[in-house]
């Protein structure tokens, strides 16, 4: 599981739908929740959280260019590879100090051509990313 500290700077509601972003450092993330109205009011402003997604959510993406709807896009350098017969697991640095891990299958690792020290992007659904009260507060 990936977990990013950080605080909310951000916050949309509808009915029960809520779009938080969270500044970790110099990134700007987003987490898509869904709930009862009372517990997406919950969220305040200036609040530390911690943003937490599986590593099996994150998509690699090398040499990306154009749009994409995507808006949690992590750039970083892959610092760990491991490739398996099935899968891979990738670690890369973002924002010079948060690891992330990423699983992807093996032969989109091989296609990707990865290897370590290649700037890479990971990139995360908004929906993916939950949001935990910070255990630092």
């Amino acid at each position: 599981m990936n977990k990013l500290p950080g605080r909310i700077i951000s916050i949309e509601t509808e009915g029960s739908i809520a779009l938080i972003e969270v500044a970790v450092g110099e990134l700007r993330l987003s987490a898509s929740l869904l709930g009862a109205t009372e517990e997406l009011l919950a969220w305040e402003l200036d609040q530390e959280v911690d943003l937490i997604f599986n590593e099996m959510e994150v998509a690699i993406a090398k040499n990306l260019s154009g749009q994409i709807s995507l808006r949690n896009r992590l750039q970083g350098k892959i610092v760990g590879l491991e490739i398996g017969k099935v899968l891979a697991r990738v670690v890369f640095i973002v924002d010079r100090i948060h690891l992330i891990s990423a699983v992807i299958t093996s032969r989109s690792a091989i296609k990707l051509e990865l290897r370590l020290g290649d700037e890479i992007e990971g990139l995360v659904k908004s929906n993916e990313m939950n949001l935990i009260r910070s255990e630092a507060t």
